[in-house]
């Protein structure tokens, strides 16, 4: 029981971190109804910055400049490349982020190279034990993090005049233009708020136990796309939801590997997405998804 308790201990804490992740996909779609698969270079942008400004000036303060590096990444790939296309096929719009995310990605890895890189984090190798349940800081500090952003967040979206402009670009683009608001200005804003969230995963994915930053850290991006995906891509519920259930099952799948080896291995990388096939079968729009209907 102990064991089950800490497995489950540990992925509400990494699903909270894909949740941070889920909600930045989540947050372009809402502004701009484009899946962006650039997320995963948003993520290794604000990594690097903390990583590689740490020893000069702090843990704390490398942090905040990964966060506003991240968000000014975001914003800018918004002003300068999907700003230029907007009307455009939002499927298209997709495959053009995928461009921009080899683009990132190839010249971030480049830089990495072959090291791994450690962002400095105050918590070290600290482990709290409760009886048998041994928890890292780490874990703790993640979830604690990632529920207050995700508090804030959602108070921002609900009572700000962003976050009331961001409803009604959703609801409709066309109508909340004509009502005075620029689409450009929330468009921009969801983009950087992206990127800072995905700085602040990528934080908490590259301490402790992880080695620390490498080029296959942008991958972890692929496994909040399931929690977001199953979610509802629409909603900010379901990106909280969709992260602690892919989280909870990939900790328990990775927990009992070895009592599922008739099943192969890897099973943890691989339920996330078994998950979300099998919720998309019985809800296509996700947990939380609006569901479009059309009278023909």
């Amino acid at each position: 029981m102990s064991t089950f308790a800490e497995i489950l201990l540990n992925g509400l804490s990494l699903g909270s971190v894909y949740a941070l992740i889920a909600l930045g996909f989540v947050v372009i779609f809402r502004a701009t109804e484009v899946v962006n698969f650039a997320h995963a270079s948003l993520l290794l942008a604000g990594g690097y910055v903390t990583a590689v400004l740490h020893d000069d000036i702090g843990f704390w303060p490398a942090l905040l400049a990964g966060i506003a590096g991240a968000a000014l990444v975001g914003a800018a790939v918004e002003f300068l490349v999907m700003r230029r296309y907007r009307g455009t096929d939002h499927s298209v719009l997709a495959i053009v982020t995928i461009g921009v995310d080899i683009l990132l990605t190839t010249e971030l890895t480049r830089r990495i190279g072959t090291d791994v890189l450690t962002l400095g984090d105050p918590w070290g190798d600290a482990v709290l034990r409760l009886g048998p349940i041994s928890l890292a800081h780490t874990r703790i500090a993640a979830f604690v993090a990632a529920a207050l952003l995700i508090t804030a967040f959602l108070l921002a979206f609900r009572y700000t005049s962003w976050g009331v402009a961001m409803r009604a670009a959703a609801e409709s683009a066309e109508t909340a233009a004509l009502m005075g608001v620029r689409l450009g200005r929330v468009s921009m804003g969801a983009w950087a708020v992206a990127g800072g969230l995905a700085a602040v995963a990528a934080l908490f994915l590259t301490v402790f136990p992880t080695p620390g930053l490498e080029r296959a850290t942008s991958l972890a991006a692929l496994k909040a796309f399931p929690a977001a995906i199953l979610g509802g891509l629409d909603s900010t519920t379901g990106a909280l939801v969709g992260g602690l259930l892919v989280g909870v099952t990939e900790s328990l799948a990775t927990g009992y590997q070895s009592d599922l080896t008739f099943l192969g291995r890897g099973l943890g990388d691989l339920a996330p997405y078994l998950v979300m096939v099998a919720i998309l079968l019985m809800r296509p729009a996700g947990l939380f998804g609006t569901k479009e209907l059309a009278r023909v």
